[in-house]
């Protein structure tokens, strides 16, 4: 917004600046005349010189004058209020001098002198016009009134005296209102100009952006403009490979199939090597124009994904239904079963099986918990946190509430701050699943688990880390690619929901959790999380 009105603000000027300059060009051309009345030996017999001195005199001064202005304009328009007033009175005083110095042309002088005062209205405001106007209509008609009570000079200097005064306030009246709208719709175009050039970039930048690709294809096949997904998907052609042929046979067989036999091919076909495979799109730039045609490419991967996600959104939805109607049945069976428990009649193979319901509903429970967890998962509330201090008093609180017994949880922090952007109890719900995994199944068989909670940076400038790290016996890498698919588990009694969940929050947190392994043994759960706003200033 800004920047348009500092455009607009300098098309104004320009415009005026424009104005005074033709104004300070018409000025050298009267002076010129000035000097042709007064040196012009051809003229003798038409116009003589009463005053031969004066005449050349005033003009040699006034051509000098417009000279110097022609070659000034552009530093007279900051002040260019205060700076045309003394202009119009000199082109006065000037045509005044002249007419006194050569009477025989009164009339001429005195009607060069109304394209200044025009000029003038319509450069300044309607009372300044009218001031200038003024004046040089009042000396005329002392000049005439002299001329003719001193000089005995005929009356109808007087008659033409009045009929210029008219004329010169006329048209001070009429140029500065038409300067004033000729200005108004000057400054009208330029805006509009300037709002359909911005406008033009806007639609630039969009079709540019857009994932779908866009080609504007001529009737000899010549490709005129692309966007950036057209480029990639026809395989990333040079700049000069404008022909639609060479760079994408395929696609100009069915543009000429479409061009000419009114058939359009809607299968999904790969245009080059190592591409998303695409659905080409035709239609007429214009109703009237059959040369120039738009051709859209639809990435067929994008409109997968997007199934994907409405169907993997319906299957949550579905899935957290079912959940929640699986709860009331296991309560019974698990009430029924520790009801069964508490038999005196019960017998060891019939206790162990009550053992096993028990156990198996107790896994149960946790997926349904899972599965309704990440159905009513909050949105995230991030805040700028100092992993250092958030990193110790984690360590501090999981120590207090749970028995480590051997097994050894600390924090490792840096001497610098190390700030990120997450939600606090996302995190320590993420956290504390990573830890409570690292404590189970990080430990080398009959050693106590060794765990880290580690804050620091990726590099100096790096995004904020947090990682859990322990060293046991590490991940199989077949394993490893497979830990954060939903209810993949290793463990006979695992949900296989724990690290889905714990990625999906940092997916909304805008965080990533990957695998790391650790060389000599161990694994390494590492989150990147999003720089605060004063780091990223920073960086």
């Amino acid at each position: 917004m800004a920047a348009a009105e500092t455009q607009q603000h300098l098309s104004s000027g320009e415009i005026v600046r424009r104005e005074l300059y033709f104004t300070n060009l018409f000025r050298v051309l009267q002076a010129s005349t000035y000097i042709g009345l007064a040196y012009s030996p051809w003229l003798g017999d038409l116009v003589q010189p009463e005053l031969p001195s004066l005449a050349r005199g005033v003009a040699l001064v006034y051509v000098a004058v417009a000279l110097a202005l022609l070659f000034t304009t552009r530093r007279a328009l900051p002040r260019l209020g205060s700076a045309m007033p003394p202009m119009i009175a000199l082109d006065i005083a000037a045509a005044i001098l002249m007419i006194v110095a050569i009477p025989d042309a009164r009339t001429g002088i005195a009607g060069l002198l109304l394209v200044n005062l025009s000029a003038g209205a319509a450069l300044l405001s309607l009372r300044a016009g009218f001031a200038l106007a003024g004046g040089a209509s009042a000396s005329l008609l002392l000049l005439g009134l002299f001329q003719v009570l001193a000089q005995d000079r005929p009356a109808r200097l007087l008659l033409e005296s009045l009929l210029f005064t008219l004329a010169y306030v006329a048209a001070a009246w009429l140029n500065h209102t038409l300067g004033r709208q000729m200005r108004a719709s000057e400054a009208l175009a330029e805006r509009r100009g300037l709002d359909l050039a911005n406008l033009a970039q806007v639609n630039e930048l969009i079709i540019k952006r857009m994932k779908t690709g866009v080609l504007l294809v001529d009737a000899g096949n010549h490709i005129h403009q692309m966007n950036e997904s057209a480029w990639l998907l026809l395989g990333s052609p040079s700049g000069d490979q404008r022909d639609l042929g060479s760079v994408a046979p395929e696609l100009s067989r069915r543009l000429y199939h479409w061009r000419n036999l009114a058939r359009s091919d809607e299968t999904s076909v790969a245009l080059a090597e190592g591409v998303p495979e695409v659905i080409p799109r035709f239609t007429r730039l214009a109703a009237n124009d059959d040369a120039h045609v738009l051709i859209f490419l639809d990435d067929t991967s994008l409109v997968s994904r997007r199934a994907e996600e409405m169907t993997l959104s319906s299957l949550g939805r579905l899935s957290a239904s079912i959940a929640h109607e699986i709860r009331n049945p296991l309560a019974a069976i698990r009430y029924s079963a520790q009801l069964l428990a508490e038999s005196p009649d019960l017998s060891e193979e019939d206790g162990r099986m009550v053992e096993i319901i028990n156990n198996h509903c107790v896994r149960l429970n946790d997926i349904v918990e899972n599965i309704l967890q990440l159905s009513r998962r909050d949105r995230s509330r991030p805040e700028v946190l100092d992993l250092n201090d958030w990193v110790l008093r984690f360590v501090e609180e999981y120590s207090e509430s749970n028995d480590l017994g051997e097994d050894s949880l600390r924090a490792v922090t840096q001497a610098r701050a190390v700030e990120a952007l997450a939600d606090p109890q996302h995190l320590q719900q993420v956290v504390w699943n990573l830890v409570q995994n690292a404590l189970r199944y990080g430990r080398l068989p009959g050693e106590p688990a060794r765990v880290m909670v580690i804050a620091r940076n990726a590099t100096e400038q790096g995004p904020p880390l947090l990682e859990v790290v322990d060293r046991g016996p590490g991940i199989p890498p077949k394993v490893a690619a497979q830990i954060f698919e939903p209810f993949f588990t290793t463990h006979e009694m695992g949900t296989g929901l724990g690290l889905y969940l714990a990625r999906q929050m940092c997916d909304a947190n805008q965080a990533t959790l990957e695998y790391v392994p650790v060389p000599g043994g161990g694994s390494c759960f590492r989150i990147t999380l999003g720089a605060s706003v004063r780091m990223a200033s920073a960086v």
